[in-house]
């Protein structure tokens, strides 16, 4: 077979390998109607807000020099919250990440008060030593969580949330972690994003 022709056989099957790859973390996406069972932890990244990381020199105290969200991002966290509450989503804790743009979602969300978590916190371009030990207490609390006590909302970041859970997610998107209940398995399943018009 000519080198051509079988450059253009493995381009074909590196998106079936991909996929293959993939679908064994997925677990399938949760409707918002099964939200509001008490075992399920919403993990959820931030509303839209343009960019990636922040700019050079940005201070957590300071919203001014971080990114965030846009006015399309506002108005994804109202409708979250509006689209979640008519679904019965009624969290006993909302957690957020320091960042201005993971607190300012939460509040627009508008189902709690929110509390700062650290374990939450971005570790975009950090050392993986870091990031290791980060996920591993963030994944610790989880465990510890009542899975009779919930629901749970936690706001955060896209590379905490592949950290955790090994999927990726958009905007006002994220994952269900359902707590182990009655000897079930802990399972993670997809959230699908807010649609932005």
């Amino acid at each position: 077979m000519p080198a051509s022709c079988r450059l253009l056989a493995l381009l074909a099957i590196v998106p079936a390998l991909a996929a293959a790859q993939v679908a064994p973390a997925s677990q399938g996406e949760i409707a918002v109607s099964e939200l509001q069972r008490p075992n399920v932890v919403v993990v959820l990244r931030h509303a839209s807000a343009p960019g990636v990381g922040d700019p050079p020199g940005f201070r957590l105290a300071d919203c001014a020099t971080q990114r965030n969200l846009d006015a399309r991002g506002r108005e994804q966290a109202a409708r979250l919250g509006t689209t979640w509450r008519a679904a019965g989503f009624r969290p006993t804790q909302v957690w957020s990440s320091a960042w201005c743009r993971c607190q300012d979602t939460a509040r627009l969300i508008g189902l709690g008060p929110v509390q700062v978590q650290p374990l939450l916190n971005s570790f975009f371009g950090a050392e993986a030593r870091r990031r290791d030990a980060q996920v591993e207490q963030l994944s610790r609390l989880i465990d510890g969580l009542d899975p009779r006590g919930g629901p749970y909302l936690m706001v955060t970041h896209q590379v905490v949330i592949t950290a955790l859970t090994g999927h990726g997610a958009d905007s006002g998107g994220g994952v269900a972690i359902e707590l182990p209940q009655g000897g079930t398995a802990r399972r993670t399943r997809v959230l699908p994003a807010a649609g932005l018009d």
